[in-house]
């Protein structure tokens, strides 16, 4: 009774309340991030965490500071790919991130859990409330690129990135097989509906070479990526084969050792659309 419908002026939260709510959560008042950026799919097994990686690395070559969060509370890969087994310390003033060989910053569950192979048991709103802790709790400095390693799909934690990060943009990883339409298609809408940028498309296990003829085998069959693309308003970052190398490279935590092109189209993507200098 008595609504003005001037919800800019109103502190109640009422069912017919229309003034869009600011649900991003603040960084640690010590930390620093320029741009944030989320690699999502809408399945799981196509290889977000190589690709997270991957840039982190690439784009801490060419000089920046670069970092990942991973948010895949369930399913941590991040310091396995590279090689961090030493554990998260603190201070008064939060988390400190545990720092890789070339001086890349990480934060996951693996790093605060007692053993790497503790399975994390916990309901979807602790897991929910892990990923804000490791945007506002951790000391996050001077970070030129922060990569978000995201669990696939479009449940409870994914929305919570969406909502609660400043997403510059996101990425979409995925495979040659029939589903990717729909897959890709699911994880496009949800960016548009949280009015986050698509960067691109990046096409995981898309061939696989043989080292002596060079020929290209499609094991997955042949791929659409680039119609389906150009379906959904966006490119083609990369196309990133089997390769046994890279893969041991995630293997032995010594992802920073790889040596490959295969994301200079995505980085140079990045540095285009979002500078940071």
């Amino acid at each position: 009774m008595g609504c003005s419908h001037d919800c800019s002026n109103c502190s109640e939260n009422c069912a017919d309340r229309t003034m869009p709510q600011d649900l991003i959560e603040k960084l640690n008042p010590m930390s620093s991030v320029k741009k944030v950026i989320g690699i999502v799919s809408g399945k799981g097994g196509v290889g977000k965490s190589l690709v997270t990686s991957s840039l982190a690395v690439e784009l801490n070559r060419r000089g920046y500071k670069t970092a990942v969060l991973d948010a895949d509370i369930t399913g941590p890969s991040i310091p396995k790919a590279f090689g961090v087994k030493e554990k998260a310390r603190g201070n008064e003033f939060g988390i400190l991130p545990n720092t890789t060989k070339t001086g890349i910053d990480i934060m996951s569950v693996n790093l605060l859990l007692e053993n790497e192979t503790d399975p994390v048991v916990w309901r979807g709103p602790v897991i929910a409330g892990t990923v804000k802790q490791f945007w506002t709790d951790v000391i996050w400095k001077d970070v030129d690129y922060m990569f978000v390693d995201m669990p696939p799909g479009t449940g409870d934690v994914p929305l919570t990135v969406f909502q609660s990060l400043p997403l510059d943009g996101i990425i979409v990883v995925t495979s040659p097989q029939e589903l990717v339409s729909m897959i890709v298609s699911k994880a496009i809408k949800m960016a548009d509906m949280m009015n986050i940028p698509v960067l691109g498309v990046v096409e995981n296990m898309s061939y696989f070479e043989c080292k002596e003829c060079k020929t290209q085998h499609k094991i997955f069959g042949e791929s659409h990526i680039d119609d389906i693309a150009k379906e959904f308003g966006t490119q083609v970052l990369a196309k990133i084969p089997m390769d046994d190398a890279l893969a041991k490279c995630v293997d032995t935590g010594s992802i920073e050792l790889f040596v490959g092109n295969y994301f200079e189209n995505a980085v140079n993507t990045i540095e285009d659309t979002m500078p940071v200098k």
